[in-house]
């Protein structure tokens, strides 16, 4: 339960999706009943029919930066930005705009680099450690969110294969209900709502309740770790509004299902409740790491894509369904040709 290679599985190549469904609710829906192991096969826009109007679904409202830019150097080299925390430490300060990134060129990156980009802008490299650079970019806010929305490419995972960016992506990589710029990954399992499915949840009675949190970059860092145990998680900044945690308290004190919308959604919730389950507003960094062993405090049920083997998040859906369960389910996907990973089908865990 404890060993890396406990969650590992094969996946045919051709499973991984590079695109998403024609509609985006039209996904195919795995159904996957914990108590039982049941396993039903729908679609996503049948998700009104499924739930009960007492239902409350939690959804990250982060949306997706296109945080990825390409500039040059003095010399002529390439080098390739990707913004780390637009929406969460970010500066003006002393006539720039200071960001934390990813900075990759034909050699390693050091401080004093200075990296041109359109327009004549210009970004500097103020400080480098493992990995990691402080850039300042010689423009205000205003104009830098200006450039970044102009010439960004969204920072797709590396299982999606594009040989030159694709606009559309900046669409169908982004929720419907994206409201608060940050994130540097998409909460996938968000990505199947329209905003007619929403309306009908609505009008059978279910509460959308928002939260933020903004997937960072160690999203698609592997576990390098043979016990998982000895595996360190990235922090995320997250915020969850007082109306949120009201209703979230109110559903659960009426003993009505919190259902999360995606990891991200459920790592959070579980990290600002409390050991009775009670949740607290307020905002702050989240490091939770869930793996099979952990007692869930507040979510009764969860929507989620089907995830990479041996990384934390089949650890977390391993954990609330349990391990040889997620792998059966896993295993009865691949035989009916689902699709995984960001651009995939989507489960809904109960």
């Amino acid at each position: 339960m404890f060993s890396l290679k406990d969650y590992d599985y094969e996946l045919p190549e051709e499973l991984i999706a590079q695109k998403p469904a024609e509609q985006r609710d039209g996904s195919r829906l795995l159904i996957l009943k914990c108590d039982t192991g049941e396993i039903v096969h729908r679609h996503f826009y049948e998700l009104d029919e499924l739930l009960l109007p007492s239902d409350i679904l939690v959804i990250n409202n982060t949306e997706v930066i296109p945080g990825r830019l390409y500039g040059k150097k003095a010399s002529g080299g390439q080098a390739e930005i990707l913004i780390l925390n637009y929406g969460s430490g970010a500066k003006y300060e002393d006539g720039a705009f200071i960001c934390r990134s990813l900075v990759k060129t034909a050699k390693k990156p050091k401080p004093g680099t200075i990296i041109f980009l359109e327009q004549g802008v210009k970004a500097e490299i103020t400080e480098a450690h493992e990995g990691v650079c402080t850039l300042r970019f010689f423009c205000n806010e205003q104009q830098f969110e200006s450039l970044l929305y102009r010439i960004g490419n969204m920072p797709l995972p590396p299982y999606i294969r594009r040989n030159t960016p694709c606009n559309e992506d900046k669409q169908s990589y982004q929720t419907v209900y994206a409201a608060q710029k940050g994130a540097i990954a998409a909460p996938t399992a968000g990505l199947h709502f329209t905003q007619e499915l929403l309306n009908r949840l609505k009008h059978k009675g279910i509460t959308i309740a928002p939260i933020t949190l903004h997937v960072g970059y160690g999203t698609f860092l592997p576990v390098r770790v043979s016990d998982i145990r000895e595996h360190r998680m990235h922090s995320e900044w997250y915020s969850i509004p007082q109306e949120t945690a009201n209703a979230v308290n109110i559903a659960k004190q009426e003993g009505r299902r919190v259902i999360a919308v995606g990891t991200t959604c459920m790592r959070t919730l579980e990290y600002a409740a409390d050991a009775d389950g009670r949740l607290s507003e307020g905002a702050g960094e989240c490091d939770l790491f869930i793996y099979p062993g952990y007692h869930f405090k507040l979510a009764d049920a969860m929507i989620t894509n089907f995830h990479l083997p041996q990384s934390t998040l089949l650890m977390l859906v391993s954990a609330f369904a349990g391990r040889e369960t997620i792998l059966k389910a896993y295993q009865e996907a691949i035989d009916n040709r689902y699709r995984f990973y960001s651009y995939g089908d989507v489960m809904l865990i109960i």
